[in-house]
């Protein structure tokens, strides 16, 4: 899947074209518009919110937005530029979701990281708790995403997670170059602050370690031993979908730092073929395109 965020893998002329087939009738071709960006859409609503299950109804909300608008595409953008205009302000607007409202900055998370207790794993209790443990590291981290404001944690997971450069972000979130690099740059010094001060994944001086927390994790709900949220259901992570670039010297040491992210994992789910058999029935898009 070709990241939409990437200027050398986008291919305008393909939604343009389907774009224009989905308006004459064509149902498969809607289809196929839509599977074309819905993944994206849906692994930055999650990074948004923290919880799959609001992502998939945010995700299906701004798909049958943008399907019901379609015919007002008139071409003074791109393509790609419109459509995540039209997602990034749902993302920016939408109601706050139960995760944000309980976390609300970096002091409030680490005072809540220090109470979680630490439990020394065994080698054989690592070995057999890995899939947890790599749960518990996915939650803690994506908590560290909520400490930053909607608007932050936005330009962070376009500018540093998909590496949308400042020309791409500017256009989707209808501001300045120069205001896109200096969001970006508070965000990454707020959540590598915090992470220098707080995390022992590369501040190794740092007690925190993932192992250690997985125990208190799971007593405290962060982690469900049963229905894990991140570490299951995907086939690649987020850095796969990148066209990675060589490191100047100075941004060596927060790469180490954006790339723990990107070894998140890129959600490719089932619940895709439940999302889109839901919007080609929704009336509001039955009656765009005239579906029966």
């Amino acid at each position: 899947m070709k990241n939409p965020f990437d200027q050398a893998q986008y291919n305008q002329a393909e939604d343009l074209q389907l774009i224009e087939e989905a308006l004459d009738g064509s149902s498969q071709s809607l289809e196929r518009l839509i599977q074309r960006h819905q993944h994206f859409i849906y692994n930055i609503a999650l990074k948004m919110v923290l919880s799959p299950f609001d992502a998939e109804d945010i995700t299906q909300e701004v798909l049958i937005k943008v399907v019901t608008k379609l015919s007002q595409f008139q071409g003074r953008s791109s393509f790609r530029t419109w459509l995540y205009r039209i997602t990034f302000n749902h993302f920016l607007k939408m109601k706050k979701y139960w995760l944000e409202e309980q976390i609300t900055s970096f002091d409030a998370y680490g005072a809540e990281l220090d109470a979680i207790p630490d439990r020394a794993l065994t080698e054989q209790e690592k070995l057999e708790q890995k899939e947890l443990i790599l749960e518990a590291k996915l939650s803690c981290m994506s908590g560290m995403l909520l400490c930053l404001n909607r608007e932050q944690r936005l330009v962070y997971i376009l500018g540093e997670l998909f590496q949308a450069d400042h020309t791409i972000g500017a256009e989707m979130l209808d501001i300045s170059k120069a205001n896109f690099r200096k969001r970006l740059e508070r965000a990454r010094r707020d959540l590598y602050h915090f992470m220098n001060k707080k995390c022992g994944l590369i501040n190794t001086q740092n007690p925190c370690r993932c192992a250690r927390k997985t125990s208190g994790f799971i007593k405290a709900g962060w982690v469900d031993k049963e229905q894990m949220k991140f570490n299951v259901h995907y086939v690649k992570q987020i850095k796969e979908t990148l066209n990675q670039k060589n490191k100047t010297l100075d941004e060596i040491l927060e790469n180490d730092y954006a790339e723990l992210f990107q070894e998140g994992p890129f959600q490719e789910k089932a619940h895709v073929d439940k999302t889109m058999a839901t919007i080609l029935t929704d009336k509001k898009v039955k009656d765009t395109f005239n579906l029966n």
